[in-house]
């Protein structure tokens, strides 16, 4: 009796108690996380991206990388995410459109349609973790960014529109509102300055930072891209702190920041100072406990403007930078993962696990001599390798 008791009590456990995959999106702060990552231009760069954000003993670091509307490749961006599950990386992914048709200097202004488009495309992907990172869109208070003219009020609504429609789709979409551009001053209609840009939002759309998930924030170092870490300059490294208290003032929540841009520039700070920086700001400025990840930018730029923050040089030699980051102590991340991958986990675990030994001579003993309690008696055994 006592053995059709525990038997009871097991089966019961595994129907009721072993946690099943929940549907909504998880505090990535509530687990162990490796805030480290890594801003990067292309699918093709995540194995070297992965051997940053997750070495000396890291797991599950981040990278965020642009997906542009006409790139919605299902192949590609499938290899993509199968390849990030294997290299235990957590993508961000950045809702980009193109140059503009008329106008190529600057990008097009997204439309409804695009998000329509974008959420389908990103909704059909198996992604790694169950939390699905999409920043929507980027510096919106820069006029070269939205279609030639900087509209607050038309971001708001089309962010309002982003969350509604992404998790209509799937509720594990965590929608990050955009990065802005730190330095932006109030110049018409070309820059805003983002702590402004974030209140004409509110005032469009009352408490839209209380829709969002998260916050983007490009903490660059400004001006010039090459100030030392502080804690209280409001256009520098400490920057999402700021951008973070009036989301919470104008949203009524706190809210994850994830600073997916920043660095210092190498045409005027050296490599060694970059270095020294990077380290002050990780313990003095960047060691807030509402930030999820730091992915600097930018691990590869080959050529052209963004070489100042390039960790690999034209050669694709490391940078200092990079062999600082590489080396770096980082946490285990444990993030709750996609439940398609859970259940290829489970199974792998099932697959592999020693199944006991069974001996088959009591079944050959008339059927009916058994009562149902000796039946489970056997089933009890047979778990138990007896």
């Amino acid at each position: 009796m006592k053995r059709l008791l525990l038997l009871s009590i097991l089966l019961y456990s595994f129907f009721f108690l072993i946690p099943r995959p929940t549907f909504a999106i998880v505090d990535p702060l509530s687990v162990p996380n490796n805030k480290i990552g890594i801003s990067i231009l292309f699918a093709s760069e995540l194995q070297q991206a992965a051997q940053l954000v997750n070495g000396n003993g890291g797991q599950w670091g981040y990278v965020t990388i642009p997906i542009q509307w006409g790139d919605r490749d299902i192949v590609k961006w499938q290899n993509f995410m199968d390849e990030a599950k294997q290299l235990h990386v957590i993508p961000i992914l950045r809702l980009s459109t193109e140059g503009d048709y008329f106008n190529t200097q600057v990008w097009r202004k997204p439309l409804l349609s695009d998000l329509l488009d974008f959420a389908n495309f990103l909704n059909s992907l198996n992604w790694p973790v169950k939390n699905r990172y999409v920043i929507v869109f980027n510096e919106v208070n820069r006029a070269d960014e939205w279609g030639g003219s900087v509209d607050p009020a038309a971001y708001a609504q089309l962010l309002s529109n982003a969350v509604k429609i992404f998790k209509a789709r799937s509720p594990d979409f965590f929608i990050i509102s955009a990065g802005l551009d730190n330095a932006a001053p109030n110049q018409g209609t070309e820059y805003m300055n983002e702590y402004d840009f974030m209140r004409a939002m509110n005032d469009a759309v009352p408490g839209i930072f209380g829709q969002v998930d998260g916050l983007a924030s490009h903490s660059y170092p400004n001006p010039g891209f090459s100030q030392p870490p502080d804690t209280s300059n409001q256009t520098g490294t400490a920057s999402f702190s700021f951008e973070e208290q009036l989301a919470k003032n104008l949203g009524g929540k706190d809210l994850p920041v994830f600073i997916t841009e920043t660095g210092w520039s190498n045409d005027a700070v050296s490599e060694q100072t970059i270095v020294d920086y990077y380290q002050q700001a990780l313990q003095n400025v960047w060691n807030d406990s509402y930030i999820v990840a730091i992915t600097p930018f930018l691990l590869n730029a080959q050529d052209g403007p963004f070489t100042q923050f390039s960790f690999l040089d034209a050669g694709g030699q490391f940078s200092k930078e990079y062999q600082f980051f590489q080396n770096l102590a980082k946490a285990k991340g444990q993030p709750v993962l996609a439940p398609s991958v859970l259940a290829a986990e489970t199974n792998r675990l099932l697959t592999t696990a020693r199944i006991p030994t069974v001996d088959f001579s009591r079944q050959l003993q008339p059927v009916k001599k058994y009562h149902m309690s000796v039946v489970m008696e056997d089933v009890f055994d047979w778990m138990m390798g007896i």
